[in-house]
């Protein structure tokens, strides 16, 4: 039968392996949190693959979720290339996100005594015969890339056993107050859909999960996913779903015609995505999802950390509109004034993807995504059946949640009101609010923050009708304290004016006492290099924290609009350069040696009382 794109990329991973096998939101919790519960930034990781996915398993990972648990919490476990990894400081929450698709299975497969073994395919896997391991293997491959799983493998009763069993490895892992273990699992929307990635991570507020992941097996469309946690919600289970690598969908994560399946996009469109979809994933190790050059021209940070090949190592290029963040804002917008609904009011985290149990978000410590097909740095310099270059994967990325306090609970609420921000690996903490009629101090304050939640709107939400010179905006950033001093805080608006859409770029607070040009909104330079002979970064230019008051000079009280901050360290050295210092090899040259790590908050949203959302379907 004819092959399409992802087959054909687990067909020639399987022989290679087999030769020298071995303001709708999410439904809890809309509201912010009283101006007497002061939030905390909490760091973590919601995208964590162990030898449970079939591809890291593929790739001779064999670390478990109890490593990957253990790993977040600052301990160091083993990596396929035989050294230890671990995080120089521990992180606050994690979910573990194997690919529902097969989950747990392959490694069944291989326990000589184990739930599988009496299978027929388990047998022959076992074969000594390399020719006949490695069509069995095959055969298991075909199943994934053409959708159409062997019925023994998606046995009803192992897939609840396997389930049940991360809730009791989450359960063991979980310190309310300490470290929070969410419950979660990816959906694996691409099989079918030839190298298109319209995956979604499902995080769920408590133990009280399904009795068994809803798989890419069951449907690739994403409404049948919102649909299925709306029946779940039905039954007192609460979850969500987050996208990710919208940067690899081909324009499909974020249609503005006809959503994928051929369902129009509609108010009852809308308003079930919203209900169940509050969050995207900006950044992670397959590139960043922000904007791209041939959106935002007027952007000079538009380009950073791009992958642009689509999933099945082919070097197809992915369309551009309809897959990035800001683009689909903007869509959003344009869609909430002509036609009353919005679908894309997401707000933003980031995370790593990591099929190593372990997140390799720092530049100096990368380890690579996938077992043995990126493990070294010699190897890092190829591609393989995701895509066709290792050196393009970004050291990326962290999510942050302002939460009442670290529990699965308030985590999740936060991440169902978007009151979260994203990194690309630095821990740069940084709040952003909304509002009018502040004192003239409030910033040295003590308690302003109490005061913009009380009086204003934080990141994720939304500001109603203003008057006169409009809303002021709030930004607060801080340095991760053990990565580069922060060079410059933007913000970014979004807007809609005569039936089109419109974005711009504001400098709003400089490092070293410099100030924005008012004709060019820009920072001038402050002189901050990294040295590519030694990676040491300048230490004597940028700043701890940065904090402004700042007005949008441009405010029409009729234009809808967004707003969101971005926060850009002093440059650094990028992993791939770190890899050369350390081995000698030459500096790649198709990726930059420096980059500036920086920090992305959800937008707050401006609505004029005459642009209002249709009435959303119960």
């Amino acid at each position: 039968m004819p092959l399409n794109a992802t087959t054909r990329s687990f067909v020639q991973l399987g022989v290679a392996l087999c030769l020298g096998l071995t303001q709708a939101v999410a439904h809890v919790a809309a509201t912010p949190p009283a101006a007497a519960q002061r939030t905390h930034a909490f760091f973590g990781e919601l995208h964590v693959h162990t030898m449970n996915s079939p591809d890291a398993f593929m790739l001779n990972v064999r670390t478990t979720p109890d490593d990957a648990y253990r790993f977040a919490r600052g301990e160091a476990i083993p990596h396929i290339s035989g050294v230890t990894i671990q995080l120089r400081a521990p992180l606050d929450f994690i979910a573990i996100t194997d690919h529902s698709e097969y989950m747990g299975i392959l490694p069944r497969l291989f326990e000589p005594q184990g739930a599988l073994a009496g299978l027929p395919i388990a047998a022959r896997l076992a074969d000594e015969d390399p020719e006949r391991r490695q069509a069995a293997v095959l055969e298991v491959l075909m199943t994934l890339g053409e959708n159409k799983p062997m019925p023994a493998l998606v046995d009803q009763a192992l897939r609840q056993s396997i389930w049940q069993e991360y809730v009791r490895s989450a359960e063991r892992h979980y310190r309310p107050g300490e470290f929070s273990t969410l419950i979660g699992y990816e959906w694996t929307s691409s099989g079918a859909l030839d190298e298109v990635n319209l995956h979604r991570n499902v995080i769920f507020r408590s133990n009280q999960v399904p009795a068994q992941p809803f798989s890419s097996f069951d449907s690739v469309e994403p409404r049948a996913l919102w649909t299925w946690l709306d029946e779940q919600r039905a039954l007192g289970i609460e979850g969500m779903a987050i996208a990710h690598n919208s940067n690899l969908s081909n324009g499909l994560m974020f249609p503005t015609d006809v959503a994928f399946g051929g369902a129009a996009i509609d108010a009852d469109y809308a308003a079930l995505r919203q209900r169940n979809e509050p969050l995207v994933e900006i950044a992670q190790i397959k590139g960043s999802s922000e904007t791209h050059p041939l959106l935002s021209p007027n952007d000079e940070w538009a380009g950073f950390e791009l992958l642009e090949d689509l999933l099945g190592g082919r070097g197809t290029l992915g369309k551009v509109q309809g897959s990035y963040v800001r683009d689909a804002w903007l869509s959003g917008l344009l869609m909430q004034a002509q036609q009353g609904y919005n679908p894309y009011r997401f707000g933003v985290i980031a995370a790593s993807d990591s099929h190593n149990a372990g997140s390799q978000v720092e530049e100096d410590n990368y380890h690579g995504k996938i077992g043995s097909a990126d493990g070294t740095p010699e190897t890092r310099r190829g591609g393989s059946f995701i895509n066709t270059h290792h050196i393009k994967y970004s050291s990326a990325g962290l999510a942050g949640v302002w939460a009442t306090e670290n529990t699965r609970e308030a985590l999740y609420d936060a991440l169902a009101r978007r009151e979260t921000f994203g990194t690309s690996g630095p821990r740069i903490s940084v709040r952003f609010f909304a509002g009018a009629d502040w004192p003239a101090d409030l910033l040295t304050r003590p308690d302003w923050v109490e005061q913009a939640y009380a009086t204003g709107v934080a990141m994720g939400g939304e500001l109603e009708q203003s008057s006169g010179a409009g809303p002021e905006f709030l930004l607060w950033a801080a340095k991760d304290p053990g990565s580069a001093w922060l060079q410059r805080v933007q913000i970014v608006k979004g807007w809609v004016e005569d039936g089109a859409t419109r974005e711009t770029v504001f400098d709003v607070g400089c490092a070293d006492g410099l100030s924005p040009d008012p004709s060019t909104h820009r920072c001038p330079d402050n002189g901050a290099t990294v040295s590519l002979e030694t990676c040491e970064y300048d230490r004597h230019r940028g700043e701890g924290q940065i904090a402004v008051r700042w007005r949008d000079p441009g405010f029409d009280p009729e234009q809808p609009a967004f707003y969101y901050a971005r926060v850009l360290e002093n440059p650094t050295c990028r992993w791939s350069t770190w890899d050369s210092l350390r081995t000698g090899l030459p500096l790649p040259q198709d990726v930059p040696p420096t980059l500036q790590e920086r920090a992305w908050t959800s937008p707050i949203w401006y609505r004029p009382s005459a642009v209002s959302d249709a009435p959303a379907p119960s």
